[in-house]
């Protein structure tokens, strides 16, 4: 290539070079790079030519191209010829000094090339800079910054020049006036120094080993002179910082004598810096260097500066840290290492400084003290050694600040102390205590909220930091084992660590382990030497508790009890064994279990037998009486923990139960009962169970003392008239009543069983009610207080249940218990109906329920009463989510949810021990007539509730019936009558339990019928997989449920208890509920089927009534179970009903709907009308044309009514699933018919008066049914239902799921919606074909264009498969389809073209046979004039390229040449389909063309159009080039290529397309030099393509077109057109033209 033509492409680029696209800069700069990587020379020739010849070129632009320079420099320095670089220095030097303004962006690239240049080039660059660096004149002020970057980038070079560059400097120091100068002249300095300490670091790599520091002293200090007494002054900032920086360095280089002599000044002048800069690391950092400096020297007057640096440095040091901020990071690493310097010198001064500072109560500053101890301690250990007693009485005061950001700091001092031996000394226990306390810190009040300040600690984090803390101590420091064992155990038993005992366990655990492994002495404790460790006793207590609520305190359950183990051997020798035993499994229980599933009461019972066994292994009263001493003496600890509280009573209760000293029994029964805090429900329970756990043992002591107690001062003082104004502070006399009250309940309840029942009555009973009545003046008054209402009613309930028990052993008659149920229910009747806040009448109930079971029987109105009591005040409760208590009274919802579940299972309770007192259909209808009224109420929740009990109660009934006579169960009738409606309920769960109940009441009914218990019958066992159909919402499902239940309860209902179960019947068709009404009517109409044969003298009766429920249920559902039974009578008279129907208004109602559905129940009569139908619709006229209005001109189709409303009744009739038998046989007449009629639909408006010849009186249909009215829906709808109903699902289903109804309906898309269903039809639905095509073929010459178009299309792709072939349809096809090539619609020419083509597909034996009509047809379509958008010519290349496939050639050999000619125009198409169908026809095309010479030719005239199109933007277009050149490839006449375009061009493959185009190019250059004129020529042809793919196409290929070429072929290229041509590109709109064209010029290197 010549060098003109380099020329102009580099010119190019670097014109392009400030392109506003960034992509394209790249590009640009990565050519010119690979043109300079290959001819650096030149290119840097071309470069300085340029800016030489453009002096005013923008700014931007400028720099890039020095940029370029750069980079070719950095790349090819070694390749860069002398005269070269130094034409390029001197340039760079011209552009970075030109302008004596400052210019960044400019002078810095001028000093990049420099800078580069001088990394191989040192001597020359130097000689050009210190010709600009000349004694007595200020240098340019890039000149000192590039020397500057020398020295870094080039130490060993630039050091040697040094000294004499600084002899050049220092008088030019005094010369600089402006702060840019000054700043440059420092940072020069500072890079310098740098430069120089790294060379005298590394002399071992030096070129000249003998330079010494000395040698620049003396310069440096006269540097710094200047810089310390004149620049450090500077009101600007940056030059400040700079100088600070510079003076750092500077300092380990000046003389020692002269820097001790400017210690005194230089220290303080750095410290001010401070205050006068915000940015201070630069300050620290050079305040490190001065120190270290000066400590390594031995300097003498660092000593008086300590004061201030020390002051200054603590200032700082306490400065926040922002760790997103790395400047501040650093400038805080950088003064602790200030810290270390300083306590290597004067450890005493720092160490008490730091120690003095802590006693500061600012948090900043205490943080920062803190920091710095922790730093001192880990960083200078042997110093520090000596100091630890004096830091840890220190540290006394810092404990005791509360920030949270002290104690974090805090807290990794102490750890840092731990593992350097403090905590073992003297003090050291009180920060092990520290740890400990902040292990149990509370969660942060506003937990969830985010910290407004990013520094917060949260107590979350501390107590994590703190439990990871104790955690090393335990585990990694093991100087600190003796420390915290035992010593951990001193903080076990506190209640201020409770929270903390998580960590605490685990940590005791681990040592205890290791000690009891390696079987040191110490793992012993010796309780009484050392008094400030917790007794074993309160030891055991403490862990018991904590495991009583396992998940608190973040899981201390397991924790606890392991330590427990652990503990065994120091708490007791005999619990080793026991609890070896136990605990594990206990530990295992809770491992299984989680928060939510653990069994509460279960797990409280398993703890208490664990303190049994473990006092009963033990076997020492003596020390069984100093536990529940110690137990005791323990309960005021737990006054904030309740619930804890509750538990320590049991277990006092339980170890009183094994003690044998009576005298400690009536001791510590005093003891609790007057300690305790009556007012609290928790406490309460709790000293109540623990009293009667201690009766179970000493029931005469128990009794005694709660007479005693009962009878102590603390009440009398609250007694009489007065006690009634009792100030608020005293004693609540009521609650300990109540306490009382509840003793006596547990007291009977755990009582021995053969005493107990002679102390009920005098001693129990009696005092309850002593305390629970108050006399004032002699007058009973009952009290009000609910806490001993609920105290009395638990008791009593109690008291039931202990005389339950000792009922199974002996007779016991309750002569109180009518006296107490009354009681009992006068409470229940004094809550409020309409919300529950309370637990009373729940804990009423339960209590009823227990003393129910208790002798005597209730009688009749005892009952009665009772039951409708409770009923009332539990179902007709508002929904729990409803509270209308007052605010101060609401529950919160959980509490209700609670509180509701409760009292529903007691009102349960008390109805099953009702029934079981009367286990008979008589006892079962006592409580069933309170319930029934219930079952059908207008609201939802109370009807559930009312089913479920009945589904309850019968199961209690079948579960403990014993029949012994065979009797009657005369009540079955009644029961299923109500209950068989609610399986249609709106509420699910109401359903599913109805059907429970049902399923119940017919195994009753066979028990009663004498069948064994476990007796299975078929028929009702099937009553389980109709219950799962009942989640279904859907009626119909629960149509057919109802229809299969009422057969199952047909066929088990006795003869007498029909007449019952109809009554009950008929009551359900007006049910609340109307889906209820609507099963009452299938249940109905189910029976009158199965057992209607007794039943004849009702049935004009029950088809009157039906009739009149039909017109008058306004519930759609309703109407349509009902409905059913009307056309079951209608079927003899279905002539007329059809007449009437046709003729109703339109769209049908709902009602005239199910009538047409239930017309085609019956097969033969479905078959007849659909037959009338069909010859109506082939003569009526489908539409007429009317104006659209008296304004328009424009003509509107409208429906005729009659067709429409036949096509309507059509498809209500085939919805009916019995018209399968009619469907089948009419198949291929329906679907023609429906077919056409879609066609004749579309685009079609329904006519205004629609109604005009309709009867009855209302001719108005639905608005809500008329906005949904479509007339081509309609047949849409019809035509998809005849194919479901035919049980063509495989049509159906791909037709769903491409949405091709919808299709079928827009006159847009119908053609391709009826393409789809002649395709699904041909696929799955074959056979029926031949029928339908000789039905469709008269509406191919019908008068309606619409019809036309339907049919061809449908015809068009059905020759699209095998299937016509196969069933002899060939003919008739493709007669219809030549007729249809003349047509006057050019859409139905379109689809005849279409459906020739496809016959190549369905059919390509068949090819050659039509091979003449076929060409004839496809060419005249290529030719056609009456088609603008192109489609026909689209479709007849299409189809031509199906046709070739097939065709022998020498039915084509003599048209290739013509077809190709009527090619070519498209191949450019803007259309995409037309360019993919014309490159796709080309690939076809080709194998016809083997052999010949002039289709070579055309061949080669194509292939850079295709080549091109590989990038086209449509994706269809890309894989027709792929196919097309895989086709041509043979033809053209190079194996290399062809076997390439079979290698790579596969449609389902990426291509990369430069790759490709890479080795293609070579190819071609070797197989077709010849050519390449041409193809070269041709490719700058489309650079003015209209796609910008093309375009960049089209410069890639010509780049590597003309990068692979060799030189010889150069002569032959028009290089001036392909370079005008890749200037034009490079100034392309679209940025990826431009890239590529870049790209493409970067490949000229070569040349």
């Amino acid at each position: 290539m010549e060098d003109l033509e380099v020329e102009r492409v580099s010119l190019a680029l670097m014109d392009a070079a400030n392109d506003k696209d960034l992509l394209v800069q790249e590009q640009v700069r990565k050519s010119m790079l690979t043109l300079g990587e290959h001819q650096p020379d030149k290119i840097l020739s071309m470069c300085q030519d340029y800016l030489v010849k453009h002096p005013k070129l923008v700014m931007r632009h400028r720099v890039i191209i020095l940029q370029t320079i750069e980079m070719v420099v950095k790349s090819k320095i070694d390749d860069i010829s002398i005269p070269k670089i130094k034409s390029t220095i001197s340039l760079a030097s011209g552009e970075m000094t030109r302008s004596k303004e400052v210019v960044p962006d400019w002078q810095q690239a001028a000093s990049n090339i420099l800078v580069a240049v001088g990394n191989k080039h040192i001597n020359d660059i130097m000689e050009e800079i210190l010709s600009k660096f000349q004694p007595g004149i200020l240098p340019h002020f890039f000149v000192v910054q590039t020397l500057a970057n020398l020295s870094d980038s080039n130490v060993y070079g630039m050091v040697p020049f040094l000294n004499a560059i600084l002899g050049t400097m220092l008088p030019m120091l005094g010369m600089a006036k402006q702060d840019n100068m000054k700043w440059v002249f420092s940072s020069a300095l500072a890079h310098f120094s740098e430069s120089i300490l790294e060379y005298l670091a590394n002399l071992d790599k030096a070129p000249d080993p003998t330079v010494r520091k000395d040698t620049f002293s003396s310069e440096i200090y006269a540097a710094y002179d200047i810089l310390f007494s004149n620049w450090l002054q500077s009101r600007e900032t940056k030059l400040r910082l700079t100088v600070a920086e510079a003076l750092g360095p500077m300092s380990h280089l000046m003389a020692h004598d002269k820097l001790e002599e400017q210690l005194p000044r230089l220290i303080p002048a750095i410290l001010s810096l401070y205050k006068k800069n915000t940015e201070h690391y630069v300050i620290s950092k050079s305040l490190c260097q001065v120190l270290d400096a000066s400590v390594n020297m031995g300097s003498r007057l660092l000593e008086t500066q300590l004061d201030n640096l020390l002051g200054a440095m603590h200032q700082q040091v306490c400065a926040p840290v922002d760790y997103n901020n790395p400047p501040t990071v650093k400038n805080h690493n950088e003064i602790l290492r200030c810290f270390s310097i300083l306590a290597n010198t004067f450890p005493d001064r720092l160490t008490g400084f730091v120690l003095q500072r802590l006693d500061n109560s600012n948090e900043r500053n205490r943080i920062g003290s803190l920091a710095v101890l922790r730093h001192l301690v880990n960083s200078t250990t042997s110093i520090m050694e000596m100091k630890k007693p004096l830091v840890l009485a220190t540290m006394r005061q810092p404990l005791q600040d509360n920030s949270n950001k002290v104690k974090k700091v805090m807290v990794q001092v102490i750890s840092a102390m731990a593992h350097h031996g403090y905590l073992e000394l003297e003090g050291g226990d009180v920060l092990v205590k520290y740890i400990v306390q902040h292990c149990a810190l509370p969660d942060s009040v506003n937990r969830n909220r985010l910290p407004s300040d990013p520094e917060d600690v949260t107590n979350e984090s501390l107590r994590g930091m703190c439990e990871n803390t104790l955690h090393l101590f335990t585990t990694t420091v093991g100087r600190m084992a003796d420390i915290l064992w035992p010593g951990l155990l001193e903080y076990m038993t506190p209640v201020q660590y409770t929270n903390a005992m998580t960590p605490l366990c685990k940590s005791l655990i681990l040592l205890g382990n290791k000690k009891k492994l390696a079987k040191d002495t110490s793992f012993m404790i010796d309780f009484n030497g050392q008094v400030s460790l917790p007794t074993p006793y309160v030891l055991l207590t403490r862990l018991l508790i904590n495991a009583s609520f396992p998940f608190r305190g973040r899981g201390r359950g397991v924790p606890s009890l392991n330590l427990l183990g652990v503990l065994g051997p120091n708490i007791h020798s005999n619990t080793e064994r026991i609890w070896g035993e136990e605990i594990p499994a206990l530990v295992q229980y809770l491992e299984e279990s989680t928060v939510e599933s653990i069994d509460m009461k279960k797990w409280e019972e398993s703890l208490l037998e664990f303190l049994s066994k473990t006092v009963v292994t033990i076997s020492d009263d003596r020390w069984t009486c100093g536990l529940v001493m110690e137990m005791t003496k323990y309960l005021p600890s737990y006054n904030l923990f309740l619930e804890e509280k509750s538990f320590l009573y049991k277990c006092i209760g339980v170890t009183l139960r094994q003690s044998l000293n009576k005298d400690v029994v009536r001791t510590q029964l005093h003891e609790i009962l007057v300690i305790a805090r009556h007012s609290d429900p928790i406490e309460r329970e709790g000293i109540a169970v623990g009293v009667g756990l201690c009766a179970s043992s000493h029931l005469d002591e128990t009794l005694e003392k709660l007479a005693d107690f009962g009878k102590s001062d603390v009440f009398k003082k609250a007694s009489g008239i007065f006690g009634l104004l009792k100030d608020k502070n005293d004693v609540d006399i009521e609650k300990m009543k109540s306490t009382l009250i509840l003793c006596y309940g547990y007291v009977a309840l755990h009582g021995p069983e053969d005493q107990i029942l002679g102390r009920i009555e005098p001693d129990i009973l009696h005092s309850i009610s002593k305390h629970f009545n108050t006399k004032v003046l002699g007058i009973k008054v009952e009290t009000k207080d609910l806490t001993m209402k609920l105290s009395l009613i638990k008791s009593v309930g109690l008291i039931a249940q202990a005389g339950n028990i000792c009922a199974r052993r002996q007779e016991f008659i309750f002569p109180r218990k009518q006296e107490l149920l009354g009681v009992m229910l006068d409470f229940i009747k004094s809550e409020p109906l309409d919300v529950l806040r309370t637990p009373l009448r729940q804990q009423a109930m339960i209590t009823c329920a227990n003393l129910v079971k208790l002798d005597p029987v209730l009688n009749e109105n005892e009952n009665f009463d009772m039951i409708r009591t409770c009923l009332n005040t539990v179902f007709g409760l508002p929904p729990v989510e409803i509270d209308k208590g007052k605010d101060e009274e609401v529950l919160d919802f959980q509490q209700r949810e609670v509180l509701y579940g409760e009292t529903f299972r007691a009102l349960q309770s008390l109805l099953k021990n009702v029934l079981y007192r009367d286990l008979s259909p008589d006892g079962l209808q006592s409580i069933f007539k309170h319930i029934e009224v219930w079952l059908s109420s207008p609201r939802d929740l109370e009807r559930e509730r009312a089913v479920k009990a009945t589904s309850e109660l019968l199961e209690f009934y079948l579960e403990n019936l014993n029949v012994k006579n065979m009797v009657s169960f005369h009540n079955l009738g009644a029961l299923l009558g109500r209950l068989a409606p609610r399986g249609s309920d709106p509420q699910s769960t109401v359903r599913k339990e109805a059907m429970d109940c049902i399923y119940t009441l017919l195994y009753i009914q066979l028990r009663y019928e004498g069948y064994a218990l476990d007796y299975q019958d078929e028929s009702v066992e099937s009553l389980i997989m109709l219950r799962d159909k009942l989640d279904n919402p859907d009626h119909a499902v629960l149509y057919r449920t109802c229809s299969e239940l009422t057969k199952i309860i047909s066929k088990r209902l006795p003869q007498q208890q029909l007449n019952t179960l109809i009554f009950m019947l008929f009551e359900g068709l007006v049910d609340s509920q109307p889906n209820c009404a609507r099963a009452s009517s299938v249940v109905l109409n189910t029976i009158l089927k199965t057992r209607g044969a007794g039943l004849q003298d009702l049935v004009p009766e029950i088809l009157e009534v039906l009739h009149i429920r039909l017109q008058v249920i306004a519930e759609e559902q309703v109407k349509v179970a009902v409905g059913q039974s009307i056309l079951i009578l209608a079927t003899q008279h279905l002539n007329t009903v059809v007449n009437t129907l046709i003729s109703y208004p339109l769209p049908f109602d709902n009602w005239s709907c199910e009538m047409w559905l239930a017309l085609g129940a019956d097969s033969t009569l479905a078959s007849q009308i659909m037959e009338l139908m069909i010859e109506k619709l082939n003569v009526m006229v489908p539409y007429v044309e009317k104006k659209e209005s008296m304004l328009r001109s424009s003509m509107a189709r409208v429906a005729t009514s009659h067709p429409l409303a036949m096509t309507c009744a059509l498809r209500e009739m085939m919805l009916n699933g019995k018209t399968l038998t009619a469907v089948s046989g009419m198949f291929p007449r329906l679907f023609s018919a429906l077919l056409v009629r879609v066609g004749s639909s579309v685009g079609v408006q329904l006519p205004k008066d629609i109604n005009s010849n309709s009867i009855g009186l209302e001719k108005k249909p639905s608005s809500k049914t008329a906005l949904h009215f479509d007339v081509c829906g309609v047949a849409v709808e019809a035509l998809r239902i005849l194919l479901a109903r035919a049980q063509l699902d495989d049509v159906v289903k791909p037709l769903d799921q491409d949405g091709v109804w919808e299709q079928m309906k827009d006159p847009q898309q119908h053609v391709a919606g009826i393409t789809l269903i002649a395709r699904a039809m041909a696929k799955h639905a074959g056979p029926r074909l031949p029928e339908i095509v000789e039905s469709l073929c008269p509406s191919l010459s019908n008068i309606y264009e619409c019809q036309r178009i339907t049919v061809t299309a449908f015809f068009s792709e059905l020759l699209n498969h095998h299937v016509v072939t196969e069933l002899m349809m060939m003919d008739v096809l493709m007669n219809s389809m030549m007729e249809r090539i003349s047509d006057p619609s050019s859409t139905t020419r379109m689809l005849s073209v279409r459906g020739l083509g496809n016959m190549a597909v369905g059919s390509p034996e068949k090819v050659n046979k039509y091979a003449k009509e076929l060409l004839a047809a496809m060419s005249s379509g290529m030719e056609e004039r009456d088609d603008p958008s192109k489609q026909i010519a689209l479709e007849a290349m299409s189809g031509l390229s199906k046709v070739l496939v097939y065709l022998d050639k020498k039915n084509v050999q003599l048209l290739v040449v013509y077809i190709f000619m009527k090619i070519k125009p498209f191949l450019e198409s803007e259309n995409d389909e037309i360019r993919s169908a014309s490159i796709t026809l080309l690939g076809n095309l080709s194998k016809f063309g083997s052999g010949e010479p002039v289709f070579k030719d055309q061949i080669h005239n194509v292939l850079v159009s295709l080549l091109l199109h590989l990038n086209d933007p449509s994706p269809e277009v890309v894989k027709a080039c792929k196919f097309a050149m895989r086709e041509c490839a043979p033809v053209m006449g190079s194996s290399q290529i062809t076997v390439m375009f079979q290698n790579h061009l596969h449609e389902d493959r990426g291509l990369h397309y430069g790759e490709f185009i890479n080795d293609l190019t070579k190819y071609i250059i070797q197989d077709f030099p010849s050519m390449l004129n041409f193809y070269h020529i041709t490719v700058i042809q489309f650079f003015k393509s209209n796609w910008a793919e093309v375009r960049a196409s089209a410069a890639m290929f010509i780049g590597f077109l003309l990068g692979n070429l060799p030189e010889d072929y150069f002569s032959h290229m028009n290089m001036g057109s392909v370079t005008k041509g890749l200037v034009l590109l490079l100034q392309d709109p679209e940025p990826l033209v431009r890239v590529k064209a870049a790209e493409a010029m970067g490949r000229f290197h070569q040349f």
